[in-house]
């Protein structure tokens, strides 16, 4: 997967007018613009890599006549000291670019860390998955950072699918009359995702004929349950209190997808610093 050039421009030059609205009155005032340096992208912890052409293009867009050496590619793994890219530039366009390129860095590099340790710890019989609870105007960069780190991407945006929620079901009446509803308008390609919150509702589902089923915050025990109920009748997928420590056990109820909002809302960014001389 490649992301798209246009939609990375945007975010950095966005990011660097809210940094830069005007002038940077340190470096504008102290850089000379014919000065060179080098910059390196250095890990201080282990981790998996994620944005580093986002990085060295947020210096490009001010410097397009830079030169970078990239060691880590995206997806690789890095160990504390390990030098992730050169970047010769401009010293007036690594100084402004330097807090942008790092705070994305870090951040996808922080999500493909935390999605590859939970696909590890699941135990590859089931797809992990991300959500839609993703940082407003980098849910693209945040889910590239997701399948970076092994795993898979949920719906994008509402317009990709139709997930029946609790507040749907309460609003329209009952589960069935709202897939119905759906059935009678959507077209043949967009899917039916219908949230269930017990067994009661589970059947419903089932006989509604509705695509996957959401397991929302069943125990283990439930959600294997609620598979052998459904059959393969419609594809599983548990949501809500995923971690690291009970991943496996989730895991091991038989699911077929495993969506975790904490791929990218709970994540900590991964440790980098970008040193210039």
């Amino acid at each position: 997967m490649k992301l798209p050039i246009f939609y990375v421009d945007d975010i950095i030059k966005r990011a660097i007018l809210e940094d830069i609205p005007y002038i940077d009155v340190a470096t504008d005032l102290l850089i000379d613009e014919a000065q060179q340096s080098t910059a390196t992208f250095l890990a201080k912890e282990a981790g998996v890599v994620c944005g580093i052409d986002v990085a060295v293009r947020a210096i490009e867009l001010l410097d397009p006549a830079l030169r970078a050496d990239i060691r880590k590619k995206d997806g690789e793994r890095v160990e504390k000291g390990d030098v992730i890219a050169t970047v010769q530039a401009g010293t007036a366009a690594l100084l402004k670019a330097e807090r942008t390129a790092l705070n994305l860095l870090q951040r996808m590099s922080g999500i493909a860390t935390m999605t590859a340790a939970m696909v590890q710890a699941a135990g590859g019989n089931v797809a992990v998955s991300d959500t839609r609870k993703t940082t407003p105007t980098l849910r693209a960069l945040e889910k590239y950072a997701v399948m970076t780190g092994g795993g898979k991407n949920h719906r994008f945006c509402l317009s990709d699918a139709a997930m029946i929620k609790d507040n749907h079901i309460d609003a329209v009446g009952s589960l069935t009359e709202a897939v119905r509803r759906l059935r009678s308008s959507l077209g043949h390609t967009v899917k039916i995702e219908v949230e269930v919150r017990d067994f009661d509702e589970l059947e419903e589902a089932i006989a509604s004929g509705a695509d996957i089923i959401m397991l929302d915050n069943m125990s283990p025990a439930d959600m294997k349950k609620a598979v052998g109920i459904v059959a393969g009748r419609a594809k599983t997928e548990a949501s809500g209190n995923i971690t690291l420590e009970n991943i496996r056990a989730v895991a091991e109820t038989g699911v077929d997808i495993l969506s975790m909002g904490a791929l990218t809302h709970s994540v900590k960014s991964l440790d980098i610093s970008m040193k210039i001389k």
